[in-house]
This record gives structure tokens, sequence and C-alpha cells, in this order.
């Protein structure tokens, strides 16, 4: 399989005639080969990660010679609505060949991460294994060619997304998804975001290396920067060997981690609507910021967009039933109720949002009432109050200070990158 390893030199990036070259170059070996393909980008969380354009290039080249099915890799986010598709991939792209991955109903079996290797990686603290499940299409031999599309840029469970990630989880099943999550919280998120070898990342290097190997698989990877809601595709990297992620991964620390030579008092964090409709999303303005703010600072998400805590009614009712109260209080209630034993990804999600009192995290959601905020251990502020004394269209990202002398660290979208004070990241 061909290798491509594209890095920007220039200020505006890799343009779309340069992609298309490298699009084309990436499948010129299987040329008359190919009849039925599958193509896995990401859902419109990663609305600025160039996939949705990647994906849009490919089924345009191919359509004519073969059967093009889309997949997103949603994990256990919400299929993607007929506008969200339109958004992503463009109007080219039809929604019937669109097809829905379900974590819970599609997937199948394929090996399992035994617990000896769990625990070595997690240094002892955890040692059951875990199945390896993923969507039955990706095995079921109809494809000729399967290729995933993604993003690499620091990640609150694996360290740094994408690669397997977008297999593993993207198009993975309930054991795979609540487990690995669960690893990554107990490991320690400040031990893993921003880093490559991670307890997660090896665990997915394990089911790669062993149960991934008969299947003809792709991997294409960008690295992306965003300015001013512009997105600048700084690297693609495409093929199916680690190298390739590793290389990603240098880039994507280089480009996407923001180090600070103080910390933060007031983190201001804003959500695109598009992106962000649940706090299990949202709070990813907790995650990419933790590493900044100071103790006793505070932490506000301005949320048009957030309706809900989980992406599913499952979740969502457990995080209105347990809340985001920490990692000591999260894992008590883990030990004594089933229903979080059974959805672990849940209660590492729950541990991920909550700043164990170190410092406050105050929403100002579209939807969610005070009452509701409040209730799963959140500050509220009115979405209204927010917009016009935090106004994000006079805002510029990093540090601003306002008319009334109130210093802000202003964040226009927490899913492109990671800030930490260098002190912290060690």
């Amino acid at each position: 399989m061909v290798e491509i390893i594209k890095k920007s030199t220039r200020a505006f990036g890799i343009n779309d005639i340069e992609l298309q070259a490298a699009i084309e170059q990436s499948v010129r070996e299987y040329k008359g080969v190919l009849k039925k393909v599958l193509l896995l980008p990401p859902d419109l969380t990663r609305l600025h990660s160039g996939a949705g354009r990647i994906t849009a290039m490919y089924y345009n080249m191919l359509k004519k010679s073969c059967r093009v099915d889309i997949m997103p890799a949603l994990g256990t986010h919400d299929p993607m609505t007929e506008e969200e598709c339109l958004e992503m991939f463009g109007k080219e792209v039809p929604y019937e060949h669109i097809l829905v991955h379900n974590w819970r109903s599609d997937i199948v079996k394929v090996g399992e991460v035994p617990g000896e290797y769990i625990e070595e990686v997690s240094e002892g603290l955890i040692d059951y294994s875990i199945d390896v499940q993923i969507n039955k299409r990706l095995i079921d031999g109809s494809y000729d060619l399967i290729i995933s599309i993604g993003q690499v840029v620091p990640h609150e469970v694996v360290g740094m997304a994408n690669y397997s990630k977008n297999i593993f989880i993207g198009c993975g099943g309930r054991d795979m998804i609540n487990k690995s999550h669960m690893l990554g919280a107990v490991y320690g998120m400040e031990k893993i975001m921003g880093r490559d070898h991670s307890p997660v990342r090896k665990v997915f290097d394990y089911a790669e290396k062993n149960f991934m190997k008969n299947i003809s698989l792709m991997y294409v990877l960008t690295v992306t920067t965003v300015n001013e809601g512009n997105v600048t595709l700084e690297g693609l990297f495409a093929g199916r060997s680690r190298k390739l992620f590793e290389e990603a991964v240098a880039l994507s620390r280089q480009k996407n981690l923001i180090f600070l030579d103080r910390e933060i008092n007031k983190a201001v964090v804003y959500l695109d609507e598009r992106e962000f409709k649940s706090t299990w999303l949202g709070n990813k303005s907790v995650y990419r910021t933790r590493m900044a703010v100071a103790d006793d600072g505070e932490l506000l998400v301005i949320a048009p967009g957030v309706r809900k805590f989980g992406e599913d009614m499952e979740v969502d009712s457990l995080i209105r039933k347990y809340g985001y109260t920490g990692r000591r209080s999260i894992l008590e209630m883990y030990k004594k109720n089933d229903d979080l034993k059974q959805n672990l990804s849940a209660a590492a999600h729950m541990i991920h949002g909550s700043s164990d009192e170190r410092f406050g995290i105050t929403y100002a959601p579209g939807y969610l009432s005070k009452e509701e905020i409040e209730s799963v251990n959140f500050g509220y502020m009115p979405l209204g109050e927010a917009l016009e004394k935090y106004n994000p269209e006079k805002l510029k990202d990093g540090f601003n200070t306002l008319e009334d002398g109130e210093e802000i660290f202003y964040i226009s979208n927490p899913a492109v990158g990671l800030w930490a004070y260098k002190e912290k990241f060690k």
C-alpha cells in the first residue's frame, strides 16, 4: 500500500489541488479493481477536521467506477441528520449512501485484549480483559477497500485522536468503548492528553496488530488548525503503517498544543452549536483546558446548541442521576451501583467532565434549564447574559481584557487544541 506524508510549509496550508492529487495517488494502485468501497469519516463533531471535504473528494473520484458507501464513525454519538451530512460532506454526497453505525447492535467480536496485558499497560490499576468489537460491515468481505478518514488531535481518552481509534471506538462496540474510556479515566487525563503511547493507545495497537491484518484498510489522517473559523490543512498522511500516525502526532503536537507562560484565572470557551449539542461533547471545554486553568479559577462554557447531557437516553439519564461530582465520588458510586458498572464510558465521562473541585465550571446553555445544569454540579449563567458580556464576535483567541478590566482567556473552539500551563505538562 502506498504511503503519503504531506506537510504544508505555507501559512495557508495544503490547497485543494494538492489535496486532490494526494487522494488520487492514495488509490492509484487499486485502479480497475475496486467494485465497492466504504468510507469511514468522523461526524459533524469533527467539522474542522477537513475530513468532510476529503470524503466528498473520494466519493466524487470513485463513484463512476464503483459503489461508494459512507459510514460516519459515530461511536456513541447520535446518527447524523440529512442537514448535518449536507453541512459536513456537501451536496454532492447523496444521503442515501450514508450508513449508520449502531454501537449496540451492529458489532461483532473479532478478538480479545487479555487482562494481563491491560494490567501491564495500566501499571497495575486495571486487570479486566477487553472484547475487540467492530462494525460487522468491516469484516463481512463485501468491501474491496475501507478508507478510514479522520483528524489527529489531542484527546482525553487515548492521548491523540484517530488512526485505529476511528475503528475500535468510532466503529466499535460497548465493551471496547466502555472499558477503554474507564482505563483512560483511571490512569489519568493529565498523563494521557497530547501523548502517543497511552495505555488506551497500546490497547488499540494490540488489537490492530492481532485482529485487523486481513482487512483491506487504509488510514487517511489530517492535522488542521483553525483561525477565526478558517480551517488550515497542515498535514495529510495516508497508508496503513503506524509510522504515518506517529508523523501526524508529531505535527499535531507542534500545531495543536498551546503552552502558556502563566495559568488562566478565567477561561471562556465558545461551543459552535453545529458541533456541540450535549455536555458529552461540550465538555471538551473542560478536558482541553484543565491543565491551564488555575486552582480556584473559573471556566465559563457558552453553549448555544447544548440541549442534553448524554448522546443517548441511557447515558443522559446516568449523568442526570450522578452528575459531574469528581473522580473519587464517581469511583465510589461505580463500586456500589450496577448501572454505572454496566456503563463504564458514562462513568469515565463524568470523571473527565469534573474539575475535582479544583476550579469552577459554569455552563450557559441554549436549551437546558438552570435547575438541570445545577443538578449535575455545574454553575449556571443565562445564555443571553453570557453572550452580552462575552461576545464571541468581539473576542480574540487568547488573553483579552474587557472594558470593565476583567481579564479572560478566550477559546473559540476547544476541539482543535489542548491548552496547558507549561509547568503542568511534563
